[in-house]
């Protein structure tokens, strides 16, 4: 089999141009970034306005090993699967960050033959939106920073202040800083963080946002820091929005490209799901959906984490309706969860999860049905795909299919996409449209008005299992303060490990007889949600003994090497 690379490289791509007409997209719709990538008007929306939406898809997954297990593949296999049906399709992804690109998991296009491309361009820097994510980010920080040196008019407590730096490069060595040296002409001497630029909350913003009017509305109202009497200091406050939505202008439009098989592509804005809401942009969706039949989106990590906040947070702003859920389970992942093999990133796949075992697959299959029960407590139906590997074995295969019916699910398709493209997922695709086609019974999981701890709770019992919540005293603090300020009616943002339904990630499988810690709770004022932080979270990752980076090339005529 060659590899991902090798695919993406020997594959005849249309012009972008192609892609978009046969969407029914006009030249004056789009802009072409070189002859395979576009940026979409946002004038398309008032253009299609009357025009109903397709079907909304989400795919999601149990909880992961460290290797992950396959969702973008099986999300980009979908849609080509959807029009090899001759159903009009397209899909709707997250751009990856740089970070983990060099970093340990290597590219995100997915794999195999069910790949976006150019793969060069989607892993790399594409059209350059995370690059203006940062530059946005990093001038609010600037102007943090020089506002305290000039005399510091907005009386900023200089100890508050919560604002990082950000760049897309997983760099360890810049978790905590000191900045501001170098005498007088320096600045202000004081003790800050960068984060890694995916995590940023211009980020977070860029993938909720509904229009260029929105975005600056949103940019207004990020919080950064308090004066010293306690009143929140925001970006409109230092002057700094409307610049900040300027550097945005291009980025705030979604990106198209196209898969193996010419399904179109939208590329759109890349927040963590562990931290932050982990979906692809609003606008993105929301045109694909005007031009499409079917439009199959990809949340981050399993269903406690991005599922979750694709329908409480996602939803919420866009008020889009998804139709069905797609679950992907494999079978690796669910004998890991009945407590073979010790999975880690960057080291062979344990032997004993090579081997049949059905007792160990059939207990570590409670984690599938609690996820099954996660996506039902929505009211959407969900169709469980799994992600075949060349070790799996009949019996374990129709042993989860049994697991997955008598709990509620649709049904266990195979998804073989890696090996044979769209046709590996025919099946799969046609159980799609069969639950898509059911009335939407969607609901949210909670109310506006619930109050804010309330909200945590609910999440903590209905979507982990938890027995409850325990507050650290600055968790109390800030639910009182947060409340007080008028922030109660906003959503939550769970921040904690994709490893495990719990906050620890050694509990595996389905865990139980739980409490879950929030240790503090912050809001994300612009972006529109309140994060509890659960277990100590890494906003800057670190690179791996022999980084993903070092496979990487080029030759003398252009040609990448080793990316993924």
């Amino acid at each position: 089999m060659p590899s991902d690379l090798d695919i993406a490289q020997s594959a005849e791509l249309k012009p972008i141009a192609e892609i978009a007409r046969a969407m029914g997209l006009t030249d004056d719709d789009y802009f072409s970034y070189g002859k395979y990538m576009a940026k979409i008007s946002l004038d398309v929306l008032k253009k299609l306005a009357d025009k109903p939406n397709g079907k909304y898809i989400d795919v999601t997954a149990i909880t992961p090993t460290p290797l992950g297990e396959g969702k973008t593949t099986t999300a980009v296999g979908l849609g080509m699967a959807l029009n090899r049906l001759g159903l009009r399709a397209a899909i709707t992804l997250r751009q990856p960050s740089l970070g983990p690109v060099f970093g340990i998991k290597g590219g995100a296009a997915g794999g195999g033959y069910a790949q976006v491309i150019p793969m060069e361009e989607f892993n790399l820097h594409m059209t350059g939106d995370t690059h203006a994510v940062g530059l946005a980010h990093n001038l609010l920080a600037a102007f943090i920073d020089n506002s305290l040196y000039h005399g510091n008019p907005l009386e900023i407590d200089p100890y508050s202040v919560s604002w990082p730096r950000v760049l897309d490069v997983s760099d360890r060595a810049l978790r905590k800083v000191v900045i501001g040296l170098g005498g007088k002409d320096g600045g202000v001497p004081r003790e800050s963080s960068f984060d890694i630029a995916v995590a940023s909350e211009v980020m977070a913003i860029l993938a909720l946002t509904t229009s260029l009017q929105d975005l600056r509305q949103r940019f207004a109202r990020i919080v950064v820091a308090t004066s010293r009497k306690g009143k929140p200091i925001t970006a409109q406050d230092l002057g700094c929005a409307g610049a900040m939505t300027a550097l945005m202008r291009e980025a705030v439009k979604p990106n198209l490209l196209q898969t193996l098989e010419h399904t179109p592509a939208f590329v759109h804005a890349g927040p963590f799901a562990n931290i932050a809401q982990g979906n692809n942009s609003i606008l993105a969706d929301q045109i694909a959906l005007k031009l499409n039949d079917y439009v199959v989106t990809e949340s981050g990590f399993a269903s406690d984490l991005g599922m979750e906040k694709f329908f409480d947070i996602k939803t919420r702003y866009s008020g889009l309706t998804p139709n069905c859920v797609v679950l992907v389970a494999t079978i690796r992942a669910l004998k890991m969860h009945g407590g073979l093999g010790r999975v880690v990133a960057g080291k062979p796949l344990p032997e004993e999860l090579t081997k049949e075992n059905l007792p160990a697959l059939e207990k570590g299959a409670e984690n599938l049905v609690k996820h099954i029960e996660n996506a039902l407590l929505f009211g959407v139906p969900v169709v469980v795909a799994v992600n075949r590997f060349a070790q799996d074995t009949d019996r374990e295969i129709a042993l989860v299919e049994k697991i997955a019916r008598e709990n509620g699910a649709e049904g266990a398709f195979l998804s073989d996409v890696w090996a044979k493209g769209g046709a590996g997922a025919i099946s799969l695709a046609e159980a799609v449209v069969r639950a898509s086609s059911q009335p939407s019974k969607f609901k949210l999981l909670y109310p506006d008005d619930l109050p804010i701890k309330d909200k945590i709770e609910r999440i903590a019992q209905k979507i982990y299992g938890a027995d409850g919540v325990d507050y650290a005293p600055a968790a109390e603090a800030k639910i009182k303060q947060f409340t007080e300020q008028g922030l109660a009616h906003l959503p939550i943002c769970m921040a904690k490990t994709h490893l495990s339904l719990s906050h620890d990630e050694k509990l595996k499988n389905r865990p139980r007889k739980f409490r879950l810690p929030v240790r503090d709770v912050r809001a994300a004022v612009g972006a529109g949600f309140i994060y509890p932080l659960c277990g100590d979270m890494r906003t800057m990752p670190g690179l791996p003994s022999v980084p993903a980076g070092t496979r990487i090339d080029i030759d003398a005529n252009g040609k990448i090497s080793g990316l993924f």
